[in-house]
């Protein structure tokens, strides 16, 4: 059994880990780390856990926690994993990191994005970015693994085939992108109180928001020259998912059965991320607790343009399931052990 640790388990990520690995057959929780909860039952913070944990809620001690779990999950707010991670916890246990902390590997981008010093930056070298439809023998190898953040993961996997054939321009993407509020985090926050958002539908973090320069990273990567795009994420009034709808310039005449021999190309063999059939939009209500991405994509050849479309849940492919995806992998065992629930619905 891989014996894990959790740090921030009762944030919404963290519960969603929880949930998460209790289904796992090869893992074991043996520290349920909160700094709000310290010595509280966690059954006592997320009751829908009665009778199913009885353990409490442990402080943040990475130093002691190295001793006793083979992996660590940092679902934590950015800046704390860099401040605790250090080479002797390393030489003892896996980390995947669930915030931005070594996501970006240019130390000044991070710094100016998210507005900290970064703690430990002789580790942006090494950590691998836990995107497994790209990073799968890299993330097998890997001590140190930054989880993707949720609007990258649906913007980068709805948009990344397009750009590695050069069938669109990259530079000229626009992404329009819609959250569920559970993306924003537990904390108590005015603008995520039931009044504020119920009813409602914003724009924020326009032309600022911190997972911009994430994508355009990742991007740039595929395309083999520097990305630069329009990201505006929007907020709605539910408890889960993302929607993104992306829009290029084609770089060539293109149809759309050559598109979707492209995306099945790529994903055929992808079990979490599902293209679907022609002229189906994905839809956040499919994919609702699961591990799935739905993709799929529209050409308007009167505008010269193509519409790329994902839709996924935040917590799960975009937050805890993708993290025991990355888990699986660093420790040789199935990719989709504990990840097949299927899609709740209603």
């Amino acid at each position: 059994m891989i014996k894990v640790g959790i740090i921030g388990s009762t944030g919404y990520a963290g519960n969603e880990l929880v949930r998460l690995l209790l289904q796992h057959k090869e893992a074991e929780i043996v520290w349920y780390g909160s700094r709000s909860y310290i010595d509280k039952k966690y059954a006592q913070v997320y009751a829908n856990m009665f009778q199913l944990v009885e353990d409490i809620c442990l402080d943040e001690d990475m130093e002691e926690l190295a001793e006793k779990a083979d992996v660590i999950f940092t679902a934590t707010p950015q800046g704390l994993c860099a401040s605790l991670v250090n080479e002797d916890i390393l030489s003892k246990t896996k980390i995947i990191d669930l915030s931005a902390d070594f996501r970006i590997k240019d130390k000044a981008v991070y710094e100016k994005w998210y507005g900290l010093e970064h703690k430990s930056p002789q580790f942006l070298e090494e950590a691998v970015y836990g995107l497994c439809e790209i990073n799968r023998e890299e993330i097998k190898k890997a001590r140190l693994v930054a989880n993707p953040g949720c609007y990258p993961t649906c913007s980068f996997l709805s948009i990344y085939p397009l750009v590695k054939e050069g069938v669109i321009d990259p530079n000229t993407i626009i992404i329009d992108a819609k959250s569920g509020t559970s993306g924003a985090g537990r904390g108590a926050k005015v603008n995520n109180l039931f009044c504020e958002v119920n009813e409602n539908i914003k724009a924020y973090g326009v032309t600022t928001h911190r997972h911009t320069p994430e994508i355009e990273e990742q991007l740039s990567y595929q395309a083999r020259m520097p990305v630069i795009i329009n990201f505006t994420p929007h907020l709605v009034p539910m408890n889960r998912g993302i929607l993104v709808t992306a829009y290029a310039d084609l770089l060539k005449e293109v149809g759309e059965e050559e598109v979707r021999e492209i995306y099945n190309r790529y994903y055929q063999k992808e079990t979490f991320v599902r293209v679907l059939e022609e002229g189906v939009c994905p839809e956040t209500r499919w994919v609702e607790g699961s591990n799935y991405v739905d993709v799929n994509f529209k050409i308007d050849l009167r505008t010269n343009h193509i519409i790329m479309m994902g839709a996924m849940d935040n917590l799960v492919k975009g937050a805890a399931g993708q993290a025991v995806q990355n888990m699986n992998l660093m420790f040789g065992l199935d990719e989709k052990e504990g990840l097949m629930q299927v899609p709740m619905f209603p």
